[in-house]
């Protein structure tokens, strides 16, 4: 493959900037992650209108993500100054042959090397230049070479000019955080086949994951390819949590369905319910609460298409019912509910996919049995939410079995739109939710996707004097 000089440059400067920073100590790597954040809040006013331009997201939601992308960033400065990427296992030797005997094994985590980051439409800072998995890399001693998204190119550009300079206060070399803004289709492989990148984080569309994923895989040295993909969120309301409330359930349902114009990973697609009067007049409470829901502009034209099909192809089919009435308006659609049984569901593939936008299916099932298959169905999520489980009765618990099963997070209370920053989180979840179950994007366990464990027997003393900072 011919690589674009662009794509090039970027990834040679990050191999050169790879060894010396996989080989720094925890104080430098926080001063650098402690300086981005600060940028990031000196230049509050202007990167927030420039997103806002860019984006329509509002700047209320916009300061709230510069907020949290700063939170990251310091989080992680935290956990590397109290030395958190460069723990290790030390087994002391012991005098005879094996099994019993053995030589002395210490086990630590070196920095895999450059990976190569693409920005989310949806998110464009706290999953963009300086996002998550920029810091959680820089963190565990990994350059970064990001590929801006064409929603918020501008703002990639300043956000990239900002940290150039924290660079530059910092004397660290350029490459440690690349930039690339080609929209074309090809950078983004040429990026993800270099042979200096490593690893890759991305979050967006199932096809464009497949395309990236397919590449990492192809090259003659395969690479891990941490994508997320896609995920309908089922929030599942049993009985109880029905009679305590229908019509507050509802206007929760429907703020989380419509935050951001529906542009949320974790955006609930899905309402899951034992067929009842209860259950249905929900349903149409939810309905008007999404009619009532001001929408705002989406990120694109391309995404609003996508979501503008995708409400067609379930306001066609012959088994949903549209209970919403609201009407295009200057290129905004509204935001869609539609019901359905259980029975259709798990009929028709087509039913379980993601709609990207304000939209949610409705699927009420006539026994515990048959909720729990269209549970099953959805296949991975990023999360599941069980209303109603709170007593621990067996229709709980086997509840409580199908979305553990398919799901990186079971909620019991509130809506899945927020997703916290902790040591705890685990934002990923089974195919096609993300490509790699067993890490997270979100959260200070998000490095470990970047950390190699290596196994030193019987190291000198120099070496294991480090600590388990790498060489």
């Amino acid at each position: 493959m011919t690589l674009h000089p662009d794509v090039d440059t970027a990834v040679a400067l990050a191999c050169e900037a790879a060894g010396a920073w996989a080989g720094s100590d925890g104080a430098r790597r926080a001063a650098l992650l402690d300086g981005l954040a600060a940028a990031l809040e000196n230049d509050r006013g202007a990167l927030v209108a420039l997103a806002d331009n860019e984006t329509h997201l509002g700047t209320a939601r916009l300061n709230d993500e510069l907020d949290r992308t700063c939170f990251q960033l310091r989080g992680f400065a935290s956990l590397a100054r109290n030395g958190g990427f460069y723990d290790r296992i030390d087994d002391a030797a012991v005098a005879g042959p094996p099994p019993a005997g053995r030589p002395r094994l210490t086990r630590v985590r070196v920095p895999v090397g450059p990976v190569a980051m693409f920005s989310a439409s949806n998110f464009p800072f706290a999953f963009s230049v300086l996002g998550g998995d920029t810091a959680s890399a820089l963190a565990a001693g990994c350059p970064v070479v990001v590929k801006g998204h064409p929603a918020h190119i501008s703002l990639s550009r300043r956000v990239h000019q900002l940290a150039q300079g924290v660079l530059r206060s910092l004397e660290l070399p350029a490459g440690l955080i690349g930039h690339i803004d080609i929209d074309t289709y090809a950078a983004g492989l040429e990026l993800v086949a270099h042979p200096g990148i490593q690893a890759v984080a991305f979050t967006g569309s199932l096809a464009g994951g497949q395309a990236l994923g397919r590449q990492a895989q192809s090259r003659s040295q395969p690479i891990p390819f941490y994508g997320e993909l896609g995920s309908v969120n089922p929030v599942v309301v049993l009985p109880e949590a029905i009679e305590q409330g229908a019509g507050g359930l509802a206007k929760t349902l429907a703020a989380s369905i419509t935050q951001g114009s529906g542009q949320f990973c974790t955006s609930p697609g899905l309402l899951m319910m034992l067929d009842s009067p209860g259950a249905r007049a929900l349903a149409g409470q939810l309905a008007v609460e999404v009619d009532q829901a001001g929408l705002h502009r989406m990120l694109s034209e391309r995404i609003h298409q996508g979501y503008a099909q995708g409400v067609s192809t379930l306001k066609q089919h012959s088994e949903v019912r549209t209970l919403t009435s609201a009407a295009s308006a200057e290129g905004v659609d509204g935001g869609f509910v539609g019901l359905t049984s259980a029975a259709a569901f798990l009929a028709d593939e087509a039913l379980r996919h993601e709609v990207f936008g304000a939209a949610c299916v409705c699927v009420l099932a006539t026994s515990l049995d048959e909720l729990c298959a269209a549970l099953a169905a959805v296949g991975g999520s990023l999360t599941t939410t069980l209303l109603g489980a709170e007593a621990g009765s067996e229709r709980d618990l086997q509840v409580f079995r199908v979305a553990q099963k398919i799901s990186g997070r079971v909620l019991f209370k509130g809506m899945p739109t927020g997703v916290a920053v902790t040591h705890a989180q685990h934002h990923g979840g089974p195919w096609p939710a993300s490509t790699q179950p067993l890490f997270t994007s979100v959260g200070f366990t998000a490095s470990d996707r970047f950390l190699r464990p290596v196994a030193l027997q019987d190291a000198p003393a120099w070496l294991t004097a480090r600590a388990g900072v790498p060489v």
